[in-house]
């Protein structure tokens, strides 16, 4: 009689168990999406962008390329020895610094640019906060606004055009500059391939899609923060055409001119200065977006990626604190 009742009241205790198991973190059950491989997966994204600038700009890409990517390793190096950390070069988070940094740079930018920019990438823009996945902005674009801002006359708008240069592609106008300084639209399918003067990995479109969308399919990259960026400008830009009669042609030069493409994919996505969740990331390609268009109609400069980027970086902080879901309970 007492084994029944015993047996009853175990079955009654099964049924009334919780249907959740709530276990420790941490709760990845895959290791295959390391940090290594992320960054492997972003310098293969990289390869069309890469192959289009030495295309085109040749010798100058080549140049920028191995200045940057040689002083972000050393760099990564010597301030993580100072810092008496184990040395993190076999991550290829510095290369991958280094080659951003590369593409983001004019044709023309003299050498110590490229070196200084990738100097103070890695030391303030990584190292100083603790190191990766500790910074707050992006690397490579404080490296980028640095020399911008200390080499403005080597590095402005007027310094990617160059008609003693040794390629054709620097002796014009960029499409962003032609659109800002003379309200010329350059050709669309010139912009699209990559025909055209302009940083280095920006130049093609096709480009930066085929590298954005790999990366997206091994969701190395957030496709909700290229995807609030390019809506963003779509719908500013296609409000700007209607009312300026452009038939569309001022969508589509917004957005295949200029860093939109290669900013949307490869500098907004960085998985440690953009937000934690999924509306998060949409709200910070949204502002990206609109911050670029802001900077492009009003202000002295042609382009805005990298000012928006970081500009948004500032505030991911706040996004967090808005979009992460409270625990169950909390107030």
């Amino acid at each position: 009689m007492n084994a029944k009742v015993d047996l009853t009241e175990t079955n009654r205790v099964k049924d009334a168990a919780p249907a959740i198991n709530v276990s420790p973190s941490p709760h990845i059950g895959s290791t295959s999406n390391s940090t290594r491989r992320m960054m492997i997966d972003v310098l293969i994204a990289l390869t069309p962008a890469v192959a289009m600038a030495i295309y085109m700009f040749r010798v100058y890409a080549l140049i920028h390329l191995g200045l940057c990517v040689a002083t972000c390793l050393a760099a990564e190096y010597l301030f993580v020895r100072m810092r008496g950390k184990s040395i993190s070069l076999n991550d290829f988070s510095a290369a991958v610094t280094g080659v951003i940094l590369a593409l983001s740079m004019p044709a023309t930018a003299p050498w110590y640019a490229s070196v200084i920019a990738s100097a103070v990438a890695i030391g303030l823009g990584k190292i100083i906060f603790g190191g990766l996945g500790m910074n707050i902005f992006n690397p490579a674009m404080v490296g980028r606004a640095f020399v911008m801002i200390s080499f403005a006359g080597a590095m402005g708008a007027a310094a990617y055009e160059s008609g003693a240069g040794w390629v054709d592609a620097i002796s014009q106008a960029t499409p962003m500059n032609a659109l800002k300084q003379a309200g010329a639209l350059t050709p669309i399918g010139d912009m699209f391939l990559g025909l055209t003067n302009g940083s280095l990995g920006e130049t093609s479109a096709l480009a930066c899609l085929l590298g954005g969308l790999y990366l997206c399919y091994r969701r190395t990259a957030s496709w909700e923060i290229p995807a609030g960026m390019i809506a963003t400008v779509l719908v500013i830009t296609g409000i700007v055409d209607l009312v300026g009669g452009h038939g569309g042609r001022l969508i589509l030069h917004h957005l295949f001119g200029g860093a939109l493409l290669f900013g949307a994919f490869f500098i907004a996505t960085d998985p440690v200065s953009s937000p934690l969740t999924p509306r998060g990331k949409a709200i910070f390609g949204i502002g990206i977006g609109a911050l670029v268009m802001l900077l492009r109609f009003l202000s002295g400069y042609p382009e805005g990626v990298m000012f928006a980027v970081l500009l948004m970086n500032a505030v991911t902080p706040l996004i967090n604190r808005w979009t992460i879901p409270r625990t169950f309970g909390e107030y």
